[in-house]
């Protein structure tokens, strides 16, 4: 039986009928040994079919769903291919948007700061859904990346007007500096940038759009019009140690960390209050250009070299201050930059991680789609394709579809959208 008999009426009649045939069988022609062809056209009505069922949330697709993302081959860091593709191929293969999709959003144009370091296809992913050509890209590679990855991202880049690499790069250590430092160094290329932008934002590789380039825009522009998004509260006790004592960043060997030494650190400059919030944030121009200028944003980024993970500081203090420009001195959490499943907010903001946790984040699943298409915020975090591959293709063919949709006197081109079907040329 052919899941791609299933009629839209039918579908989880044939679904349970085709569950019921794969259990008899121990559901085990799947995922064992090289995958074939007859395996994936099994799985043939995705992304159309199998993906709008995982979106509704029905218990059968998530069975079937799990089965055929077994199937399918993992993803392959391109790197290669990349390098051997001339700019067309690629402009083409990845359904880069060419033009602005209305005249609301040519006039408000973002910036975005990318660090990435590892998933060359989750970056693509990323970065085609959020490619727009008013807009600027900043992306700082981890030197620590491998040169192939660091080649392809490069080779990529080159292809738009609108899309460089960081001047500066550094060797980023997870909670260490350099992760600040690698957002500063975007931000000061942005700023020396002729290419106009109203709002920076920033994004790590595993991070993926929720809302689309005319909803972030709508929402810049609304509640937030002229304000910094650092969603924070002041400096909670228990996280008073991560500035209490000086930190050191450890990297050799293909090892890195940060760690606890036994200087005790002075309070910050000018007795700025400290702050505790999120990473990641959307910054205005005037916010931006002021924080480089102003001394007392350069004291503090100075005293936060040896604390740790001074990103989450560093930020939502300096929009608490009065004076900056686009500041929101009593503001809290609020703000919807990204949707995350923590772990220890289980059974209060969600329902459970359908994937598996890393460092109290939930890597999504695709248990966890009907949660990221209902989900209020801008950007959601943490994906990866290598482990739940049909989680950011379902993803990026719902996102691109309502992105399509919200064009506004712009006529379409066919190259700008996905395939209805799965493509077996990646079957090996």
């Amino acid at each position: 039986m052919s899941f791609l008999g299933c009629t839209k009426s039918a579908f989880v009649l044939c679904v349970g009928l085709s569950i019921v045939l794969l259990a008899i069988n121990n559901m085990n022609e799947f995922g064992n040994g090289p995958t074939t062809d007859e395996e994936i056209k099994e799985c043939g009505f995705y992304p159309g079919e199998l993906c709008k069922a995982l979106f509704e949330g029905k218990p059968a697709a998530l069975v079937v769903g799990n089965i055929c993302q077994a199937a399918l081959p993992p993803s392959r860091e391109e790197g290669e291919a990349i390098l051997r593709s001339n700019c067309s191929t690629l402009i083409n293969d990845l359904h880069i948007i060419t033009k602005p999709l209305s005249a609301e959003e040519a006039d408000y144009p973002l910036a975005y700061i990318l660090t990435i370091h590892k998933q060359l296809d989750m970056f693509t992913k990323l970065l085609a859904a959020i490619y727009a050509p008013q807009n600027v890209y900043c992306i700082h590679i981890d030197l620590k990346s491998p040169k192939t990855y660091s080649q392809a991202v490069r080779r990529l880049a080159g292809c738009f007007h609108n899309v460089f690499l960081s001047s500066r790069q550094e060797t980023v250590v997870y909670a260490g500096f350099s992760r600040l430092r690698a957002d500063v160094n975007c931000m000061e290329d942005l700023v020396r940038s002729d290419l106009p932008w109203r709002n920076v934002i920033n994004l790590c590789g595993q991070d993926f759009p929720v809302k689309t380039n005319k909803e972030i825009v709508r929402y810049l522009k609304s509640k937030w019009k002229g304000k910094n998004l650092t969603p924070g509260v002041i400096q909670p006790p228990h996280i008073r140690y991560r500035t209490q004592v000086a930190y050191k960043e450890f990297v050799h060997k293909g090892k890195s960390y940060v760690y606890p030494t036994q200087e005790k650190k002075a309070g910050p400059p000018h007795n700025i209050t400290l702050y505790f919030g999120t990473a990641y944030y959307a910054l205005t121009r005037g916010f931006v250009e002021f924080v480089l200028t102003d001394q007392r944003a350069k004291d503090l980024l100075e005293w936060s070299k040896n604390t740790y993970s001074p990103d989450e500081h560093y930020w939502v203090t300096l929009n608490r201050m009065k004076d900056f420009p686009g500041s929101t001195p009593d503001a809290g959490w609020e703000g919807n930059i990204r949707a995350v499943k923590w772990r220890d907010q289980q059974g209060i903001s969600h329902s459970g991680c359908s994937g598996h946790y890393v460092r109290d984040i939930c890597v999504f699943g695709l248990g966890d789609l009907r949660w990221l298409v209902d989900s209020p915020h801008l950007f959601a975090n943490k994906f990866d394709p290598s482990r739940y591959g049909l989680v950011t293709d379902c993803l990026e063919r719902h996102y691109r579809i309502r992105v399509l949709q919200g064009a506004a006197g712009v006529p379409l081109e066919p190259g700008w959208y996905f395939p209805d079907e799965y493509s077996t040329r990646t079957i090996q």
